[in-house]
């Protein structure tokens, strides 16, 4: 497994070990790009655990992370074979499950081996999503309704192997409450503290470069911007900028700048922070 660099905060080493303790699913909210996800990358390296990873989209079904049953391609087979007129090894339903993320984990924790989960942009889904894995959440079990006899749990007795679950919330929708009573919460702030250290962690060796980036980023985030520059984008440009051998001296004026900022009307307000990052006319 890759190792992970990342610098959690004391209040977040302190959330992530209560949830583990208390075998809760670890609710994670805060702006995208401040180390949510990898966040339990992080947690697999450094328990040395398999991780498995779903990411959400609106189309998303909560079974899909237990399992999924291709009943089209079972169908498809059948007709092959009558088509055919030849006789073929009855395929059972098993041959057409796909098991998901959290279905993996809990099979791994039924053969005695624990798993990290990460549930990644859950307010992607619509309310349906959250709502339909409150009891798997809460049993770490499940069948699949295609075939019954195929069932697996966490064993109850054995907290040890429940998996540790991450869930990331970027605050576009709101939670439904019963979701919420399941979890652990934390609000993951941008590490304003810390930055210098988690830049020097990503292998950023000029410790001018490090504090004039953080600098120019801190700058850039206390004007009211539609989209603030995230660690994600710290990391992104200043790993950029030492690559290029860029001179500390060189960041005001914004040396590719669109790695920090996302759209025209915060682009104006940065140009406007740095003055001398604005654009100059070509004279013709």
């Amino acid at each position: 497994m890759q190792r992970e660099a990342y610098l959690a905060s004391p209040a977040l080493e302190e959330v992530v070990n209560l949830a583990i303790a208390l075998g809760r699913p670890l609710l994670l909210q805060g702006d995208p790009g401040c180390g949510k996800t990898r966040l339990a990358h992080a947690v697999a390296y450094a328990l040395g655990l398999p991780i498995e990873e779903s990411y959400i989209k609106s189309t998303s079904k909560a079974q899909d992370l237990l399992y999924t049953y291709d009943a089209v391609r079972r169908l498809h087979d059948v007709q092959l074979s009558t088509t055919a007129g030849r006789p073929r090894r009855a395929n059972t339903v098993a041959d057409y499950i796909r098991f998901g993320p959290l279905g993996r984990a809990i099979i791994r924790a039924s053969h005695g081996r624990r798993s990290v989960v990460l549930i990644d942009e859950v307010d992607k889904a619509d309310l349906d999503f959250p709502n339909d894995l409150l009891r798997e959440l809460d049993r770490l079990e499940f069948d699949v309704a295609e075939a019954p006899e195929i069932a697996f749990k966490v064993p109850s007795d054995q907290p040890a192997l429940r998996p540790i679950i991450i869930v990331t919330h970027n605050e576009e929708k709101a939670l439904p409450t019963a979701f919420l009573r399941r979890c652990i919460f934390h609000y993951v702030k941008f590490p304003e503290e810390e930055l210098e250290a988690i830049l020097a962690q990503h292998d950023i060796n000029d410790a001018d470069l490090r504090r004039k980036a953080i600098e120019v980023v801190n700058k850039l985030r206390e004007r009211e911007l539609l989209k603030k520059p995230g660690l994600s984008e710290l990391l992104d440009w200043v790993g950029y900028l030492q690559a290029r051998k860029t001179k500390p001296a060189e960041l005001d004026r914004l040396p590719a700048v669109q790695a920090l900022i996302k759209n025209v009307a915060d682009l104006d307000k940065a140009h406007a922070a740095f003055p001398s990052s604005m654009p100059t006319a070509r004279r013709v």
